[in-house]
């Protein structure tokens, strides 16, 4: 490297350190600002943010989320949530409602309206339609005394001091605080709801957490004739045999029921070799692990996974309610079907 690009670095040196420095004040002022304004808001919830939970939990059609620009993007964010949370939601640009849009609506729906002026054209020039259709309109502002709080049938105030935005411009701790007041409006009714993890679970089909509060133990265990599994009278080179047929690393020790009462793992197996155990003349029972640990096929897959982890084993046994062997699963039938 050239002495004078190493000359050229230590002349950028301080400039880059006391760059960090103004960026991490300015990042810890951010955040500080959004959480007081938050905290802000908190305190003063009052009988209109029930009447709002209200509206949303007893409407009988849907509920449209609209926003202009920054408003609208929380408001997506806000419909998301609320419809993967047991409220059917959707987002309607405020914009194209006036070409047309505006047909998505019925009086059975609510309409939660985000602005925080208030005096966003394009929902106002909506508003009135909206009122004729006859469904009830939630606002969401930063200006209680804006045109858009004074024809919603709810006002929710997002009102902050200051924004986040070093020029006071950039809407930050405004957007922060209606995303905020969002969530709370969203959960309270799930709340009411009785809104379970499986109900969630069946709107995200798709994803990990669906896979992990629908999957069943049952879904992903090894049956019938790939079931490694041997009697207690058998021998241990049967029960090697049977572990090698089937691949799963072990072998469930059954009685004359069908009932699991012991197992044997390769680690067993290593164990009985260091002991210069004769595998075709000692009975499998002889060195099994006895009450081998068992979990019910209709519970959660997730359920398998903290088992194992538990008790530091790679694999379980599946018996029915009457203590019947039903299947058998390893951590590698979890990680395939995408549970851990």
């Amino acid at each position: 490297m050239s002495p004078t690009l190493l000359q050229s670095d230590r002349l950028h040196a301080p400039i880059v350190a006391d760059s960090t420095s103004r960026t991490l004040k300015l990042a810890r002022e951010v955040l500080t600002i959004e959480s007081r304004e938050i905290e802000a808001l908190a305190k003063r919830l009052d009988a209109h943010f029930v009447a709002a939970v209200a509206l949303v939990l007893h409407c009988k059609g849907r509920v449209v989320v609209s926003g202009m620009g920054k408003s609208g993007h929380i408001g997506r964010k806000i419909a998301s949530t609320l419809a993967s949370t047991g409220s059917p939601a959707f987002f309607m640009h405020p914009g194209e409602a006036s070409h047309g849009d505006l047909g998505m609506i019925t009086q059975d729906d609510v309409v939660i309206a985000l602005s925080n002026s208030g005096e966003s054209d394009e929902i106002i020039t909506i508003i009135p339609a909206i009122k004729r259709l006859g469904a009830k309109i939630i606002s969401i502002t930063g200006k209680s005394q804006s045109t858009l709080a004074k024809e919603a049938d709810v006002h929710l105030s997002a009102e902050v001091a200051h924004e986040a935005c070093p020029l006071g411009l950039a809407p930050t701790a405004s957007t922060t605080a209606a995303l905020a007041l969002g969530d709370a409006l969203a959960l309270c009714v799930l709340d009411l709801r009785d809104f379970s993890a499986e109900d969630f679970a069946r709107s995200h089909p798709g994803g990990s957490i669906g896979r992990g509060l629908l999957t069943r133990i049952n879904d992903v265990m090894r049956i019938n004739d790939a079931i490694p599994s041997v009697t207690e009278n058998a021998l241990l080179a049967d029960g090697l045999l049977e572990m090698t047929r089937k691949g799963l690393g072990l072998t469930a020790v059954l009685n004359q029921a069908n009932q699991p009462i012991g197992i044997f793992t390769d680690g067993d197996l290593r164990r009985a070799f260091a002991l210069n155990i004769k595998a075709s003349t000692t009975k499998i029972s002889d060195v099994m692990h006895a009450n081998p640990q068992t979990i019910l096929g209709h519970q959660l897959a997730v359920d398998a996974v903290a088992r194992m982890e538990e008790l530091k084993i790679s694999s379980l046994l599946v018996v029915d309610e009457a203590g019947k062997l039903v299947g058998a699963l390893n951590m590698h039938d979890l990680l395939k079907a995408k549970v851990v």
